[in-house]
């Protein structure tokens, strides 16, 4: 029997497979798919996604393989305007990375820490009890767990058999998207797309490297079935259709589709079953929100799930989950649509466009907009407390080192700078570090693993209710304040 089966190999299910076995978890990830897919859905990670991976010390090898692109923080619906003065965050830049790139990283970190992964393995039914989670794959092979997360993608077999609801506006409008070769120079298939695209944002062909172009085109309907691929035909079709030409493409690498229907799942969690990525939610890809929410969504999960199976979660702390998640979701899901309205070539659409271009030269405006994109200004609702309360601490230099360099095994962390506290009885789940930062505008604060802030103080009488709150009872273990 595992502690927790994950159903969805992508993104979503690796970052959370890393995260559980950081935390001992024995965990099975069961990937449909017996190759990793080689379509590149997503094009890199914003702030929020980076600090994640610095904080597990991944970043170095998405840095080696990725492209710094400082000026992608202050993009919105395409209209690009300096970067905002002092963005609350060290890595103010998009990382660009192709998907299966970011996939195969992740892939591997999970194996490393001792995650089992199983390609070629379908899930096709569960039923849970009191005690667990059978799992049923196309084989009839049955399968036994604790728990089971669905991160099986926008048409999630999970959340159908669950019942939960999904509710949202459907497709209207649909995309072709591919990556192919052509025989057009590329002086001349610049200058067509760019006279296209004067009118048309939601075209775009462009280099992908290695001699391959990357396509985006706007499909002629919206497909009843979006399991079905779209043929290279259809793309010739509507090249055709949009810039006279079909720019010669040949040899596919890959072709797919996707829409711009919005949707959200009204519960993130069933009894022993979660949703995670986008089995929760679905959006339109403006500002390629996607892959990143989903690791974020896992990047919450992981600890809570494992401290669960650990057996010192506190009450409530599972569904902390859905409490937490579910509005950041709502807010990308309107982001993402309003980013997808501003791209229309209506008359409508193009004034609030021109208008949003111009509040923009505001810092204030840009920086909030900087800050939705990236993720970098979500705050959960802890309740009443001072401004950081509830929202992710950035990486700050320390009087040796710096705070991320604390974060890598994933256990809550108190930063001393009185050194008059204790975690006694928590030991084994917190870190107690005793720190001078000019960075650090508090006595101390406690953090989540996550890295979000669940007390700022100086006194023990007050951290004592925020450790049963966030890492349950104490069950002895002398505190060993460490110096950094």
């Amino acid at each position: 029997m595992f502690d927790v089966i994950i159903s969805g190999g992508g993104p979503t299910g690796m970052m959370l497979a890393g995260e559980l076995r950081l935390q001992g978890v024995d965990v099975l990830v069961l990937e449909k798919d017996a190759e990793p897919s080689n379509a590149v859905r997503s094009l890199g990670l914003h702030p929020r996604s980076i600090e994640i991976m610095d904080q597990r010390g991944l970043l170095d090898r998405f840095l080696a393989l990725g492209q710094q692109y400082p000026g992608g923080v202050g993009r919105f619906a395409g209209i690009e305007k300096p970067l905002p003065v002092n963005l609350d965050t060290a890595h103010a830049y998009i990382l660009g990375i192709p998907q299966p790139v970011t996939d195969r990283l992740l892939a591997e970190r999970a194996v490393e820490l001792g995650a089992q992964v199983r390609r070629g393995c379908e899930v096709t039914g569960f039923e849970q009890d009191g005690g667990g989670v059978s799992v049923e794959l196309a084989d009839s092979t049955r399968l036994r767990s604790s728990w089971l997360v669905g991160c099986d993608g926008g048409r999630s077999l999970v959340r159908r058999l669950l019942g939960i609801g999904f509710p949202g506006d459907p497709a209207t409008n649909e995309w072709i998207h591919s990556e192919m070769e052509v025989t057009t120079p590329p002086d001349e298939l610049a200058a067509v797309v760019d006279e296209v695209r004067k009118t048309h944002r939601g075209f775009g062909v462009g280099p992908a490297g290695n001699g391959l172009y990357r396509a985006v085109v706007p499909a002629a309907t919206v497909a009843e079935d979006r399991a079905v691929p779209p043929t290279i035909e259809e793309l010739r079709t509507q090249l055709r259709a949009f810039a006279g030409t079909d720019f010669g493409i040949h040899s596919p690498r890959w072709i797919t589709r996707f829409t711009d229907a919005t949707r959200l799942a009204e519960q993130y969690r069933d009894g022993r079953v979660f949703l995670a990525g986008d089995a929760a939610h679905v959006h339109p890809p403006l500002g390629g929100q996607g892959l990143n929410l989903g690791i974020q969504d896992s990047f919450n999960l992981g600890w809570k799930l494992a401290a669960e199976v650990n057996g010192w979660a506190p009450q409530g702390l599972l569904d902390s989950y859905h409490a937490e998640r579910h509005p950041v979701a709502a807010d990308v899901l309107t982001i993402t649509r309003a980013q997808s309205e501003l791209i229309s070539p209506e008359p409508g659409p193009q004034a609030v466009r021109r208008l949003l271009a111009e509040l923009m030269d505001f810092d204030d405006v840009s920086r909030f907009l900087a800050e939705r994109i990236s993720s970098i200004g979500v705050r959960y609702d802890f309740g009443e407390g001072p401004e950081l309360l509830g929202r992710r601490l950035r990486d700050i230099p320390l009087s040796r080192g710096r705070l991320y360099e604390l974060t890598r095994e994933g256990r809550g962390l108190l930063l001393d700078q009185t050194g008059k506290l204790s975690v006694t009885g928590w030991a084994d789940r917190i870190d107690h570090v005793a720190v001078t930062s000019t960075e650090l505008d508090a006595p101390a604060v406690l953090l989540r693993p996550d890295g979000h802030v669940a007390w700022i103080g100086e006194d023990q009488d007050g951290l004592l209710p925020y450790l049963k709150r966030w890492f349950g009872t104490a069950t002895g273990g002398a505190s060993e304040l460490r110096t950094h």
